[in-house]
């Protein structure tokens, strides 16, 4: 079975847990879900794993191919302790991969798509970006090197990512001890916060253990609320425009730069760093948690069960590409995917107070 097939399997089971989250939600009186928020999230997990569909060649091709010609050992895949061990590595690797994808602008503007939804709840954790491709599988060269076999390290990388899932909910308080050693909802709840105290911590994936070695722990404070999305708000329902948000905003910074040190720096510097004279033209911008309000722009019935009804069709079409994709000639490959991603753009019209442009007024990183 294919990791796509997987995904389709997997998938009521996440819409399951959504329906109860939902419901746990409105019987507490604390409904964290809004219609146009949480297709403008799932939309943009099936973006994701369309283009998956063609990145994978890429990233699984450079693993296997590292494996075969440099593995110092060839590790067995019928041994457990195999399993445990790349599990750990897998989730020790993931955790550099995220600080970095937060410290590390290029990395950012793939990785701030996951954080775009002011909303937090479970329809955030199938929020994915479409371009994580480009950089992240550089951190995981060292399993091949060392010799995890390509089946290994693809089974604990499904296992890292669906472990995450429940973790994207605000209808679990603390868990005590398991706080301390594991991703947990409170641990990650301050990890999509942007307030001040809780912004870039809390990185780990499956342990939390990474972040309290490394530095990068913080504890959920009560006294705080966590405030959810990015410092630099999408403010639209587009995903094509999602995922090209902060690399336009980067390459319109670039054209600013007088040196070309900088132009490059503007890239690999944190997220937010300009250079002096950039600065000077930009003006300067310091964030105000106090100001931040949510884009929710008022919608017309008609056109939300417009939205709901050609979504509910996007995700069937969608549930048969990924299950029949290894089957498809590249062409039917393409065709059905750009067909899904002219969809999802309609859902966020039709979410939208008017006609979604790719370039929204004020984006920018």
């Amino acid at each position: 079975m294919t990791g796509p097939q997987i995904i389709v399997l997997a998938t009521p089971v996440f819409l399951l847990l959504i329906g109860i989250e939902l419901l746990v939600g409105i019987r507490r009186g604390r409904n964290t879900y809004r219609l146009n928020d949480a297709l403008n999230s799932i939309g943009l997990g099936i973006l994701s794993q369309v283009t998956g569909l063609f990145s994978k060649l890429l990233t699984v091709g450079v693993y296997t191919a590292l494996f075969t010609h440099l593995a110092l050992w060839r590790l067995p895949t019928d041994a457990l302790w195999v399993w445990v061990l790349a599990l750990v590595a897998y989730d020790f690797f993931y955790y550099w991969h995220h600080r970095f994808g937060h410290t590390v602008a290029l990395l950012w503007a793939a990785h701030a798509v996951h954080h775009q939804s002011e909303d937090y709840n479970l329809s955030t954790a199938l929020r994915q970006t479409s371009s994580g491709w480009l950089v992240g599988w550089v951190f995981y060269l060292p399993m091949a090197i060392v010799g995890f076999p390509p089946l290994v390290f693809g089974v604990v990388a499904l296992i890292d990512l669906l472990y995450q899932y429940w973790v994207h909910t605000q209808q679990i308080g603390r868990l005590g001890w398991f706080d301390r050693w594991f991703c947990a909802p409170s641990n990650h709840r301050v990890h999509h916060a942007v307030n001040d105290r809780y912004v870039d911590k809390n990185y780990g994936g499956i342990l939390i253990v990474w972040d309290r070695l490394f530095g990068t722990y913080c504890e959920e404070d009560d006294a705080e609320p966590c405030v959810y999305g990015t410092r630099s708000p999408l403010r639209s329902w587009n995903p094509v425009w999602a995922n090209l948000q902060v690399y336009a905003g980067l390459w319109k910074e670039m054209q600013l730069c007088s040196r070309w040190q900088d132009k490059l720096a503007l890239w690999f510097k944190p997220p937010g760093w300009r250079p002096a004279d950039v600065l000077v033209r930009l003006g300067g911008h310091r964030f105000d948690i106090g100001a931040v309000q949510r884009y929710d722009p008022p919608l017309p019935r008609r056109r939300q069960v417009a939205a709901a009804v050609l979504f509910v069709g996007l995700l069937g079409a969608t549930s048969l590409l990924l299950w029949h994709a290894h089957q498809l000639a590249l062409p039917a490959l393409a065709a059905g995917a750009a067909a899904l991603v002219a969809g999802l753009w309609a859902v966020g019209a039709l979410c939208s107070p008017g006609r979604v442009a790719l370039s929204p007024a004020g984006a920018s990183t």
